[in-house]
């Protein structure tokens, strides 16, 4: 009898953390490697949140809380959605993760059958797939073409929905590729889905306060009221707050919905972390005076690494409304030889040239469903992204 359960042979480990591991590893071999595949901010979590962790230690706020978040944490996420998303939930229609992740894998878990079907525009966050057929369903890829900016169409959309369609994952700002939906745009994708009323919509609104440019968020069930009870509003604290390790992710969504991902929680991880809910608190409740000016280095940053990529010979790079990553084309060098003869066959080849030959370490586009391109995360010093463009530039010069 084997040991390891047949479901595990659906799913693989992720790309991006299995890179950025690598490079660790490389580097600490003592290899001059450059990390550009962790989507983790390099700023610190702000003061005045780590002064709500380190009081509710003090305070002994150290014991279990309720499964799916303390009241107090759920009452600033209601307020939270209403002021900035002009969303009205009540405390029973929120559900707190340990991070953003485990919120998404619950609503799969609780909702999925074998058979059922659910549509991922690609490129896709590598999790979303595995997480899918974890649970049992089947991932539906739709490509999202750059001449698009990546977004997915309302007439693609339109022709993937079959009567097995339950879900539609909605991922803006994009991992990978940056791109923001706008208003207008999501309105045509909602009048599509309320023409077929067994599609629940799982947004994944993590990089909302990462946006440049003068672009305004805007989320599906806020675009379009009457898909309200049909949507799961997600979102978290990891990004705009630079809050990765303490995970705290947070969703608003129908009642028995949110009671069934309760369920699935209670019987796996139990409450997120408590001083990890009192930081989130002051989070959301707290002044986000700091965030203009950590965008305004994000944008700068964007703006270099998009300009020295399109300086590279054989690479194009669309520039994105937020987040902090790039998705350039590596189609241009693709064909091309390495200096050591190697022939460069896809963008998995080009990103192993990368981190062998210059000490650059990017996710190959295939980990995302759309190729040939690769992602670069500019979420690290800009002296750093300079010099790791700088390779980059040499090493396509490099090829013949």
């Amino acid at each position: 009898m084997a040991l390891i359960s047949a479901a595990l042979g659906r799913i693989k480990p992720s790309p991006t953390i299995a890179i950025t591991n690598l490079a660790r590893e490389l580097q600490a071999k003592g290899r001059d490697v450059i990390g550009l595949a962790a989507g983790e901010p390099d700023f610190d979590t702000p003061d005045y949140i780590k002064a709500a962790a380190i009081d509710a230690i003090n305070q002994g706020q150290t014991k279990y809380t309720a499964v799916d978040g303390t009241p107090r944490l759920k009452k600033a996420i209601v307020a939270k959605f209403s002021r900035e998303n002009g969303l009205a939930y009540a405390p029973e229609q929120i559900t707190v993760g340990t991070g953003g992740k485990q919120v998404l894998y619950n609503a799969f878990m609780a909702t999925l059958n074998p058979g059922d079907e659910v549509v991922i525009p690609a490129p896709y966050w590598v999790s979303y797939p595995d997480m899918v057929l974890l649970a049992g369903g089947t991932p539906v890829f739709v490509p999202c073409l750059e001449q698009h900016g990546f977004k997915l169409q309302a007439g693609d959309l339109d022709r993937a929905i079959t009567p097995k369609t339950k879900w539609l994952v909605l991922n803006s700002p994009s991992n990978p590729t940056g791109s923001a939906y706008t208003a207008a745009e999501l309105k045509a994708l909602t009048e599509v889905l309320l023409k077929h009323p067994q599609v629940y919509v799982m947004t994944d609104d993590m990089y909302e306060h990462l946006v440049y440019d003068g672009f305004t968020f805007a989320t599906p069930a806020q675009v379009e009221p009457r898909l309200m009870e049909r949507t799961l509003t997600c979102n978290g604290v990891s990004k705009a707050f630079a809050m990765t390790g303490w995970r705290i992710g947070y969703a608003g969504g129908p009642k028995d919905l949110i009671k069934a991902m309760g369920t699935i929680q209670s019987q796996s991880t139990s409450n997120p972390s408590s001083i990890s809910q009192a930081a989130a608190v002051a989070a959301l409740e707290g002044d986000l005076s700091f965030l203009p000016e950590r965008n305004e280095v994000y944008r700068q940053r964007r703006d270099m690494v998009v300009a020295r990529l399109n300086e590279a010979q054989g690479l194009s790079c669309h520039k994105p409304e937020g987040a902090f990553y790039v998705y350039p084309s590596c189609q241009g060098v693709i064909g091309r030889k390495t200096p050591d003869g190697q022939v460069i066959g896809s963008s998995e080849d080009f990103a192993r040239y990368l981190l062998e030959g210059v000490g650059v370490a990017v996710v190959h586009g295939s980990a995302f469903g759309l190729d040939p391109f690769f992602r670069i995360s500019y979420a690290t010093a800009t002296d750093v992204l300079e010099d790791a463009c700088a390779r980059i530039q040499k090493a396509c010069a490099a090829l013949s």
